[in-house]
């Protein structure tokens, strides 16, 4: 298997993310989808793909109807998405993604975390270019021909096609697909599949390093100090790291 399984399988493996968390995620990605390309779905494929998403961990349908009925009104702030770099301790490279209403405030945060951590923000572009930028898909693999599906999306830049199993909303046991291709590449993947009725289960971008670090159990709890302390602010979306995850005892 390439990079995007293993990658996915740390993912999974470290569920530190709460339900209420992705709940705020959620929510912002409908203030900025609605923004962009307006409150109808049907016209807005962004809006589309945050709403699967909504789904896929439970949000109740009028909690996301709420939330793009507010996100229309013009009193409305936007988010704005700015991504921080930097290191954590024993060289291991940081990458954050936020979406913020005050970039004031959340530069001053990221700045203590580090610094309370022993880490050191950097600037832009110091570490963006360790990490590939992806979109993926999740869609449910009933009755899907991998080998064809894959040639299929050969010519949108597919990386990496392969089953995995997932939790369904009563908490069983369910087969699904990954599909793993370039960020741009997003658009037209989410058209093939709707135009195919591939049901696509969630949908997302993810930023996966094309090197990691192996360090040893006690140098991993000093990162995951500051990784936590990232994970636990309002306004970060998303964090990457070059840690591997060590095995050892």
């Amino acid at each position: 298997m390439g990079r995007a399984f293993e990658f996915r399988k740390a993912r999974k493996m470290k569920r530190w993310s709460a339900m209420s968390k992705a709940f705020t995620r959620i929510g912002k990605d409908i203030v900025m989808a609605v923004k962009e390309g307006g409150p109808d779905p049907d016209s807005n494929s962004r809006l589309r793909a945050v709403m699967q998403n909504a789904k896929a961990v439970n949000m109740p349908k009028d909690t996301v109807e709420r939330a793009i009925k507010k996100a229309s009104e013009k009193d409305q702030g936007d988010y704005k998405e700015v991504l921080f770099e930097g290191y954590a301790q024993h060289g291991i490279a940081v990458l954050i993604e936020t979406a913020t209403d005050n970039n004031t405030r959340t530069v001053a945060n990221v700045r203590s975390y580090f610094n309370k951590c022993d880490g050191s923000l950097g600037t832009s572009g110091s570490v963006v270019f360790m990490f590939d930028h992806t979109c993926n898909f999740k869609i449910t693999g009933e009755e899907l021909d991998l080998e064809e599906l894959e040639l299929e999306l050969i010519d949108f830049g597919v990386e990496e096609i392969f089953e995995d199993t997932d939790e369904d909303e009563e908490g069983n046991e369910q087969t699904c697909v990954m599909i793993y291709a370039p960020f741009e590449s997003f658009g037209n993947i989410q058209s093939y599949l709707e135009e195919n009725n591939i049901e696509i289960i969630s949908s997302g971008f993810e930023r996966i390093p094309q090197v990691t670090k192996t360090i040893s159990p006690e140098e991993a709890e000093d990162v995951e100090k500051l990784l936590e302390k990232l994970e636990e602010d309002d306004d970060v979306q998303n964090v990457y790291h070059t840690m591997e995850e060590s095995t050892e005892e």
